[in-house]
């Protein structure tokens, strides 16, 4: 008989995930992260009702056709909610399928093309300081590769300063971990076209990996114009939702790395799909992960799978984890172990982590993290 989907619970939990756990008519259990930070009761509502109007009761393993349904159910699709929700069905989805069948994910979407996957660690916090100590003592930890924010808030045109503390800060790291060390620098949405022009040109010098999200994700028309001006790879794509956004990225031809979210672009389902179109346009994969053990799971399970997957952000002592950090929902915290700079690929069932109910029912709460509201010395709005 058919293993069905039977059951669910939700569990906000600290610093500000939400987690899903299906169970099946046999008893097998399957975890997702459904989240949007900031928004987490909000799309637990979302979860509730795509699972009690359409899996409830349903085949487990009919998983692309219950991502179909969850996406064309509605007339309305789409956006940072609905597509969290699906995400999170899926990693449980995908890590039921795992355990029934005894193998990691990545097994059943065609096995793995490398052992080990790439990791980069978090420096400096939102308004970025301190990052040379930060960035050195992460590298003398084992790490080979870093990402900070590039500024803090930012004027639509801002002074020369502004850009030259930027540079300062670039120039530091890199003075502090040599040349050897990838640096990935995050513009967060923070900063207009028009600065975007002249930070890129700036930093260039210092050879960041990659300049991240230069513009806002409703002004990806202007990232030609941005690539125009210097010669470092341009990364985006953590607030596009599903394969169909990322359709102008590619199309543009001015973006080298994709960043979707397991969490936010669909889950493992759709995400696998985005990382084809991406190696078609010749553009690498490095999926957004500034967020739990099961999103990372997914995240790792995609990279094992993907032929252009560049490196995997993570957020072990991120500066957001201070309440609470990604390992400790695992019973065994081991699977993330991280050596010279890389993860190995899990061996276990499903998604490859054992998640620790009973810690995670103890801690499970209201979680009350909203991003903060910046604004700038006139009062005005700043993007944070």
């Amino acid at each position: 008989m058919t293993d069905r989907i039977v059951d669910y619970e939700l569990y906000e939990v600290p610093p500000r995930w939400l987690f899903v756990r299906l169970e099946t008519s046999d008893g097998t259990v399957g975890w997702g992260e459904p989240v949007v930070e900031g928004r987490a009761r909000t799309v637990r509502t979302a979860v509730e009702e795509l699972l009690d109007t359409y899996l409830l009761g349903e085949p487990a393993g009919r998983i692309e056709d219950h991502w179909q349904t969850m996406y064309r159910g509605g007339f309305y699709r789409g956006g940072p909610v609905l597509m969290s929700a699906i995400a999170g069905v899926d990693q449980a989805l995908w890590d039921i399928k795992g355990k029934r069948f005894g193998a990691p994910v990545y097994e059943l979407l065609g096995g793995k093309a490398r052992d080990r996957v790439r990791v980069y660690q978090w420096v400096g916090g939102d308004r970025p300081e301190n990052v040379a100590e930060a960035a050195r003592e992460k590298v003398e930890a084992g790490f080979s590769a870093l990402k900070m924010n590039a500024t803090p808030e930012m004027r639509r045109i801002d002074s020369p300063a502004a850009v030259d503390a930027a540079v300062d800060r670039l120039r530091a790291v890199r003075e502090a971990v040599g040349d050897e060390v990838d640096v990935g620098v995050d513009f967060h949405g923070r900063v207009a076209k028009s600065m975007a022009k002249r930070l890129a040109a700036a930093l260039e010098p210092h050879r960041p990996m990659f300049i991240e999200e230069p513009v806002l994700p409703e002004h990806n028309d202007a990232l030609p114009e941005i690539a125009a001006h210097t010669t470092t790879p341009i990364a985006t794509g953590e607030r596009l939702f599903s394969r169909w956004d990322f359709k102008q990225v590619f199309e543009n031809g001015s973006v080298d790395v994709v960043q979707p979210d397991l969490s936010h672009a669909g889950g493992i389902t759709e995400v696998k799909k985005i990382a084809d179109m991406a190696e078609a346009y010749d553009v690498a994969l490095a999926p957004h992960c500034p967020l739990g053990p099961i999103a990372l799971a997914s995240c790792v399970q995609v990279d094992a799978t993907a032929p252009n997957a560049l490196i995997q952000e993570q957020s072990l002592d991120i500066h957001y984890n201070e309440t609470s950090d990604v390992l400790e929902y695992l019973s065994d915290p081991s699977v993330f172990d991280y050596e010279d700079g890389y993860v190995d690929l899990p061996d276990g069932p499903g998604l490859g982590v054992e998640i620790d109910e009973d810690h995670v029912r103890a801690v499970a709460g209201d979680v009350d993290w909203h991003n903060p509201v910046w604004r700038h010395e006139d009062g005005g709005i700043a993007e944070w």
